[in-house]
Formats: C-alpha cells, structure tokens, sequence
C-alpha cells in the first residue's frame, strides 16, 4: 500500500525513497534517486486500487507525448506490490508561490517575461493536444539562472481527481498567473497557498485595482483574459487604438506579453536577480588559526616530581635503625645544601593549580604558578579635612551673611591661607560690607552671552517668517495652496452646493472615459485628479475630427438655481487649446447625448476656470463639455481635480 512506504524503500529495484515532500489524500511525493542512472528524481506514489490509479498512469503517458525542456518531463510509470506511482524529472528552484509569498509582487517586465515563458511552452503542449490542468503557482518553478520549469503536466490534475483539463482552462490559469505575479495574491480555478485576490461585488479586482503602477497594457491584458473567461468586468478601449489583446490562444499571450517585454536581451538573468536566497546554504569561512609552536622543556620552571619518587599514600616512611653512637662521627648539621635537579621535581600532575583548573598535556603552564611575593598593598586613603557641620555663633550673636572666599591679599587683616570662613573671627572683609572687590561669579558672561545668542535668532526667526508672509508665502518659503477662485454675485458669494454627483459622458465614443476615479472631483484634494482618455491627435471638433467632444455630467439632487461652476485644471503641459463649456439640461432626466445649444458660459485656458452665466439657471442636470483638449506629451488629455458647484 502507498502507506507502507518510507525513507529507505527501493521501488522498481532502481528507485530509493529518501524524502517524503508532501503527502494528501492518500497519495505521497517523494525526492528519490535513481540507482542506475545517478540522479535525483520525483515520485508520485499512490495505492494500486485508488480510484485515480489508472488516471495518474495515462496522465503519464499523455505528459511524455511534450518534449520542451521548460516541462519538467515523465520519466516512468509503473505498477507493483499494490503500487502505482510516475517518476518526473526533478527540477531545483523557487516555486512562484513562494517567491511572491515571501519577497512580494514582482516587476512588471519580469512578470510579463515569465507568464510569456510559461505560455509559449504551453502553446507547444497545446500543439501536441496536450493540456496541464491544473496550472497554479505551485507548479511555476524558476530556478538560479532565471529558467522557468512548469511541474505536474497532467499529472498533477489526475492526483488531485480532476478531468482532464481542457485549453480554456489552461488560458484562465495563465491570466491568474500574470495576476498572481503583479500582485502576489491569486484569482485563478486552481488552488493555491497564495492570498486570494480580492473581490468588489463578486467581481476580482484587476491588478492595477490592487497594486498601483500595474502598466495599462498588462492590466487591459489580464482584463480580457478574464472576459473570455466570462466574468462580468466592462471592456475597455487601449490607449492607443480601439483594438483589443488576442488572448485566444496561449500563442497569441506569449506574442502579447513579448511585445511588453520589449528587447528580451538579459531578461533570464533580471529573472534570476529577482529571486531572493531563500534557503539557500552558505559556506562559512573561519579565521585561520596559527599552528602552536613546539613544547620547549628546558623553560620549564614548575617542579616535577618522577613517579619513583613519589610515596604512597596509605604507607608509611620505615624508620630509620638506630645505629648507636660512633665516636669519629660528627654532630647531625642536616641535609647538605646542594642544587635541585630533575629528580627532585614534582610531577606536575601531582601539584595542585590555581584556581583549581587541570592541566592536560604537556602545555606551558607557568602562568598558573602562584605568586612567589604578594602584590603590594593599595596606598591608604588620605583622611579629608574636617569642617564644622555648622557655623559657630558668632560674637555678639549677630550672624553676617556668608561671602565667597577672597584672597587675603585683599582682605585687611586676613589669614595667610588662600580664602576664609566667614565665620572666623578676623577672617573676613570690613564691617562696612562692600563687596567691590569679590570674584565674580562663574559662568555667569557665558549665561549673558547664551541668552543674547539666543533672543537674535528669535528675532531673525521672526524676521523671516513675516517677510514669507508678506510675498504670500507660507511661514516656511513654500507654495501655499491655489483655492478655487469665486463668482460674486449682486447678493454675495454664493454658497457651495453638496450632495452633488458627477459621471462621465461620452455618447460619440465607447460610453466612458474614467468612471473608476469620479470621486477625486468632489474629495476637497487637489492632489487626487480625474482624466479624459488620451488621444494621439486633437480629434475633437466637426469631422473630420472623430468625436465633438467629452463631458462630465453633474447631478443636483433636484432642480436648483446654479451661480457658477469652477473647474480646477491641472497645470500640465500646454493648456492650450484647451476649452470647455456650460450647459444646463432641461428637464429631470439624466442626459445621454451630446449637448446642443447655446452654452451657459464657456472658458478656455488653464488653472482653476470659472464658468457663470450672465443669469443664474434653474436645472438639476449640467453638463461640462470639453471641445477642445490640452496637448501633454505630444498627446492630448484634459486633467481636472476638483469641481465645485455655488448656488442656492
């Protein structure tokens, strides 16, 4: 059974088991190796009467129908002992679900790069009737040298019991892809450990939604890629030009993503740069250590004592035999002076150490001998002069106020040392108590000098700001913030009219221009813009020019009297010929054409316009039309951060 296996086991008389990688629903993953030919390889393992037995053996053979050496290959598929399991070429690298995990989104070129290297080769299994089915970004591998390897071609579906896949569903996986790598979450079919993309009204959010910078090229991309796969996001019209991606073949999303790439010189490499060392074993290099020098016996100044030497220590000395007095013997005068040599030296072994550490070997330890003389003493501490805790009454019990000390050279009458106790009879100045003559006190010019160091650059401080202030400049130098400029009336400024709405209108074009970013008109930031689409060419006006114009719509609420309308512009490029005009829908229905008519008020230019009648109009709907757009770049776009409405 695929439950018996383990480390050690050898499949097929060639396949040792060495480390189990993941196991699920009954089937196991394995990194062997291959005895006869020497190599590394992986292996799917599953019960012989597991119902998707027979689907994992023909999923193999379809698999080995591919040859591209981006597709990790099937190597062999067989069955024994209640066995079933398919050999795959093993591949090393960083998965791209760990990569984006771990290390975040990748750039924009690299993802294109890669889901264009995963797409051609999935063009040639496609060619060959040959589908993955279950394309996430656990099986994208891309190894060191930024090469790209695709993991589990049809095997991978038949062990987690899915049909055969098909080719729509190979195209879907591929926009999750590309989604997966610009915004490291994942919104394919497939699971997948990566973060779920996120959702508005059951609807996924493209990736220039989710992360900002996307290109508008990837974006529309993934978008169209996500239509075919019928979810219910708009179509949107390219920049440059009405024609929309191919993405009917994995082909045609290769030849897409390549034109993005641009020049792919160097892009396997910018791949590979890409991918952080995760896991990744380092050598570590160890400072060089000198070789110890050879033992010298003759510096030896511990005392050894040889074993023969040596007495036990459970047996006593023999005493020495009484051998009576000798008349021509001399009186004992003890042991006879003479030079220590080897033999008399204690064993090392046999001397206690300092600080009770061992010694091993015969290593110089002369450092561990005790002092043969006692470090000198520390000087002793000089006894401070004594002071009285308390002043002394003075006589008549009259106390003077305590003054610093004064050179007795100045005092009449002082004492011979360098200062004086107030309280000291005779010691102090004159009864007359001036004091002309004392030190002045310490750091007191420096404290002087500090506060006037300090008052001056208060007052150039001061002297800046006003002077900001008076070019109009805000306290620091800078810019102040432009306020949209007024229309008064013969009553007063009007007010500014809330709970307005504004949509986009483009009846002569597609329908919209940039709904998604509506709100930044009314949000009070002048920072947050809305854009018309960008046009190659001023192609505004009567034919042959291509629309009349684009507008916005403004909402009311209900009919009310409107003053004027400014439109804050964004300073960008030439504003030239830049015109937009005012016109005021009758009736209570939201317009959907162009509008016609004398304009209420009409402006040209730049910068912050206001558009105001020589009346004011009654109305719930206005319509701000633009005739004529700036150039920026050599094309032309009409920018606005704000619109605000004054009225009654």
């Amino acid at each position: 059974m695929a439950t018996s296996t383990r480390s050690g086991d050898v499949l097929a008389g060639r396949y040792r088991l060495i480390d189990l990688l993941s196991e699920s629903g009954g089937g196991r993953f394995w990194r062997a190796h291959d005895g006869i030919l020497e190599r590394f390889v992986a292996l799917h393992v599953i019960a012989h009467d597991d119902a998707r037995a027979h689907a994992l053996v023909e999923a193999a053979r379809t698999s080995a129908q591919v040859l591209d050496p981006r597709i990790l290959r099937v190597l062999d598929a067989e069955e024994e002992d209640g066995r079933c399991f398919v050999v795959n070429e093993w591949g090393t690298g960083i998965s791209l679900d760990i990569l984006v995990t771990h290390d975040g989104p990748l750039a924009p070129r690299n993802a294109a790069w890669l889901v264009a290297d995963v797409a051609d080769a999935l063009a040639r299994a496609h060619a060959a009737g040959v589908t993955h089915g279950r394309l996430n970004p656990e099986n994208v591998l891309i190894d060191r040298y930024g090469a790209v390897r695709i993991i589990g071609m049809c095997v991978d579906a038949a062990l987690h019991g899915l049909s055969p896949g098909d080719v729509q569903g190979d195209l879907e996986d591929l926009g999750g892809l590309l989604h997966c790598a610009l915004t490291a979450t994942w919104p394919g079919p497939s699971g997948s450990i990566v973060p779920a993309a996120p959702r508005e009204n059951d609807t996924t959010l493209s990736p220039r939604q989710v992360v900002a910078g996307v290109p508008q090229p990837l974006d529309v991309l993934w978008r169209e890629l996500d239509q075919r796969a019928g979810a219910p996001v708009p179509s949107r019209r390219r920049r440059r030009g009405s024609d929309h991606p191919d993405v009917s073949t994995a082909a045609a999303i290769a030849a897409e993503l390549v034109a993005f790439v641009g020049d792919p010189a160097g892009m396997p490499e910018q791949l590979a740069r890409a991918v952080p060392p995760i896991n990744e074993l380092r050598p570590v290099w160890l400072p060089a250590l000198a070789d110890p020098l050879p033992h010298d016996a003759s510096r030896d100044d511990i005392p050894v004592v040889p074993p023969a030497a040596a007495v036990a220590p459970d047996r006593a000395p023999d005493p020495e035999p009484d051998r009576g007095p000798e008349p021509d013997r001399e009186p004992d005068r003890g042991p006879e002076p003479h030079e220590p040599d080897e033999s008399d030296i204690p064993l090392v072994t046999e001397l206690p150490t300092e600080a009770g550490m061992p010694v091993f070997g015969e290593e110089d330890v002369t450092w561990l001998r005790t002092r043969s003389t006692p470090p000198p003493p520390p000087p002793p501490f000089e006894d401070l002069p004594e002071r009285p805790l308390f002043a002394p009454d003075p006589p008549g019990g009259v106390r003077r106020p305590r003054l610093p000390p004064v050179p007795s050279g100045e005092v009449p009458g002082g004492p011979p040392s360098s200062g004086f106790w107030p309280w000291e009879t005779g010691a102090g100045p004159d009864d007359g108590g001036s004091t002309d003559n004392l030190e002045k006190v310490p750091g007191r010019s420096w404290l002087r000098l500090a506060m006037a160091v300090a008052l001056a650059v208060l007052l150039l401080v001061a002297i800046a700001i006003a002077f900001n202030l008076g070019r109009g400049r805000t306290a620091l130098g800078g810019d102040p913030e432009e306020t949209p400029t007024t229309v008064e009336t013969s009553t007063g400024r009007a007010a500014v009219l809330d709970g307005i709405a504004l949509d986009d209108l483009d009846p002569l074009g597609d329908g919209e221009e940039d709904p998604g970013s509506l709100e930044n008109l009314t949000d009070g930031d002048v920072r947050t813009t809305w854009s018309t689409q960008t046009y190659f060419d001023n192609q505004l006006g009567p034919p042959p020019g291509l629309k009349t114009g684009v507008g916005l719509v403004i909402d009311l609420g209900a009919v009310r009297t409107v003053d004027s309308v400014t439109v804050r512009m964004v300073d960008e490029g030439s504003m030239e010929p830049n015109q937009v005009s005012l016109h005021a829908v009758p009736g209570t229905a939201a317009p959907t054409d162009a509008p016609t008519g004398t304009p209420a008020a009409t402006q040209a230019g730049g910068g912050v316009l206001t558009l105001a009648g020589a009346d004011p109009v009654r109305s719930r709907y206005l319509v701000l039309w633009w005739t004529a757009l700036p150039e920026v770049d050599g094309d032309f776009r009409a920018e606005v951060s704000e619109v605000v409405v004054r009225g009654e």
